[in-house]
């Protein structure tokens, strides 16, 4: 029976390894991550040819063997569980299409249902992408995820609006119908299936999010200008690093006895004039 010490050491070194293969694995599953997005935007747009649909199978079986062997050494199960259920929902997906299960429902909208899965699980897995290719989450990352966001989510919309009465009929029209919502612009077609709406949520909710974000970078931007113009009524950080300066001097001067206010200086003269002349 192992005792909590060497149960501790047990979990670090697994801790350790699982950093490592993560690390080993990091370029390869990068990658087929942006493989898969594009090949995903491919099928949502004219479908997938037998050649282009074993390459996603490959690269699906794939993510599958790098999440089992990750869940296998993470330390504890349950969070690493908690912190990828996007990840193991669009994983689980295509697993339904490549089985046929799907038939069960006997409907197109499972069929649907199944893809707007798999397009929030894409766009999930494009973000952890991005994020390890930017390193630092700045402006870089978040214009190149809004560009996979538009490009994905713009497929989506044309593969469950272009069969409805009215939809959008092709991809450039669901491109710039998606491009105004990001904005908060919006348009005069509203999604008529449920799965367009759902995802028409998710882009209004992020188009708001960045909006508040540009906003934001925007107004660091102008602030530290000015701040960097000496004219300008914003204090920078140089003309407040001066100022510090000045007050540490001041506080020297003061200590030392080298500096004292004029109307003391004043009250010295007086006295030392007063003493002369009583001499």
């Amino acid at each position: 029976m192992p005792t909590p010490a060497e149960k501790e050491q047990l979990q670090q070194e697994r801790h350790e390894l699982l950093e490592r293969i993560t690390d080993w694995l990091e370029t390869p599953m990068l990658v087929l991550g942006f493989v898969w997005l594009v090949l995903l935007g491919v099928e949502l747009i004219w479908g997938l040819t037998p050649a282009l649909q074993v390459l996603s199978n490959g690269i699906w079986v794939a993510f599958i063997l790098d999440f089992a062997l990750k869940f296998f050494l993470a330390p504890q199960k349950l969070p690493f569980l908690k912190n990828n259920v996007i990840t193991l929902i669009s994983l689980a997906a295509p697993a339904l299409r490549l089985f046929r299960l799907a038939r069960v429902f006997r409907a197109a909208r499972a069929v649907r249902g199944l893809r707007l899965v798999k397009v929030v699980g894409s766009l999930n897995r494009g973000m952890r992408a991005l994020s390890s290719s930017f390193g630092r989450r700045g402006v870089g990352y978040v214009l190149g995820l809004t560009g996979v966001v538009l490009l994905l989510g713009a497929a989506g919309m044309y593969a469950f609006e272009n069969q409805e009465p009215g939809g959008l009929t092709t991809y450039p029209e669901a491109l710039w119908w998606t491009a105004m919502v990001l904005i908060s612009l919006g348009s005069d077609y509203w999604p008529r299936t449920p799965e367009g709406r759902a995802l028409c949520f998710l882009l209004a909710l992020y188009g708001f999010t960045v909006f508040g974000y540009f906003t934001a970078t925007l107004a660091t931007f102008f602030i530290g200008r000015d701040a960097d113009d000496g004219d300008a009524e914003v204090a920078g950080a140089a003309q407040i690093a001066a100022l510090h300066e000045e007050l540490r001097q001041l506080r020297q001067e003061l200590r030392s006895g080298q500096f004292a206010p004029p109307a003391v200086q004043q009250g010295v003269g007086e006295v030392g004039r007063a003493g002369s002349e009583s001499a």
